[in-house]
């Protein structure tokens, strides 16, 4: 059987036998006797890159430092075994003394096996939006194992499936309204994943992966509520500004945008724990700078009590004392 992927077996001289695990931790292996060469080549199928010194006889090659027992082949003691033989003693011989318990314990501690599926394996990503971002996105997805397919805003709105995700993205603000329907998916069960572009700032929302996380909706009143200008961002958002004129997305950036809904999209293949779900991320197209900040959903607010009848309705406000004269400062 061969090595798990990730694993690398290192022959140390005068140390014996290590194994690296995928993380990158050393760990060192008891062979029971067998030459580290020999068990190398046991346990991998193919020849040792390079042959250890052997040991002093009479020796047993200890931990190196950094390093820790990982795989124990040795036999049990057996406390009514006769004393070590003498000299004129002919014990019988074991030609690969421990090589059944060293591959059994090689398999038990997880460090053979074939190779898994692409970790998106059985997943279909529906992606639209604009093809500066869905093309690197949809390469990605392809090489993670998962199914791809192009769908419009009223098929995306519609998708139904614990096993699909809906990825929408965009080079440029989010239109007032656009999302709306979208939010729903993740009451359905379909994973919900976007991005957009506010001038030179790209924003990933976190996954939404069922009922109750973090909707477009979510983010934009948490990002209100996260500013003194609120007003202004309020105002922008539904459209009371000049056209967005950039910086685009460069390759760089929509590559590393694609990526890191990729990851989200592992994430939620892997059960999205709750640290990835409430992320929302910041991406600066001009230095490639990611900042993270944690979000939140929004509880639904109660509706007001109806008026009493025969309330009297509330004055209204004076108007506004004239203003200075107009002028830029920071809001």
């Amino acid at each position: 059987m061969p090595l798990a992927p990730g694993v690398v077996l290192v022959t140390v001289p005068g140390g014996g036998l290590a194994v690296r695990t995928p993380d990158g931790t050393f760990l060192r292996v008891d062979t029971a006797g067998t030459e580290p060469h020999a068990a190398t080549a046991l346990l991998s199928g193919r020849p040792a890159p390079d042959r250890a010194p052997a040991a002093t006889p009479g020796t047993r090659p200890g931990p190196g430092p950094g390093t820790r027992p990982a795989v124990d082949s040795s036999p049990e003691p057996n406390p009514d075994s006769s004393p070590e033989p003498g000299p004129d003693s002919s014990p019988e011989p074991n030609p690969e003394p421990g090589s059944d318990r060293l591959t059994a314990a090689f398999a038990e501690a997880g460090y053979t096996g074939d190779t898994p599926p692409p970790p998106l394996t059985g997943r279909t990503v529906a992606v639209l939006g604009d093809p500066v971002l869905t093309a690197p996105l949809t390469r990605f997805v392809r090489d993670a194992g998962g199914l791809t397919r192009t769908v419009t805003p009223e098929e995306a709105a519609a998708l139904d499936g614990d096993r699909t995700a809906v990825v929408w993205c965009l080079d440029g603000p989010v239109p007032p309204g656009l999302w709306d329907d979208a939010d729903r998916l993740p009451d359905r069960g379909t994973a919900w994943l976007r991005t957009h572009r506010e001038g030179a700032h790209a924003w990933i929302e976190p996954p939404a992966t069922g009922p109750g996380d973090v909707t477009s909706a979510h983010v934009r009143l948490r990002r209100l509520a996260a500013t003194p200008a609120h007003r202004e961002l309020a105002a922008l958002w539904a459209g009371h500004g000049t056209p967005d004129n950039g910086p685009r997305h460069s390759e760089a950036s929509a590559a590393l945008t694609a990526a890191l809904l990729t990851a989200d999209l592992l994430a939620w293949a892997a059960g999205a724990p709750p640290a990835v779900r409430r992320r929302l991320r910041r991406l600066d197209l001009r230095d490639l700078a990611v900042t993270g900040h944690p979000v939140l959903p929004v509880p639904d607010v109660a509706p007001l009590p109806a008026p009493a009848s025969g309330a009297v309705p509330p004055t209204p406000a004076p108007a506004p004392a004239p203003g200075p004269a107009p002028s830029v400062r920071p809001a």
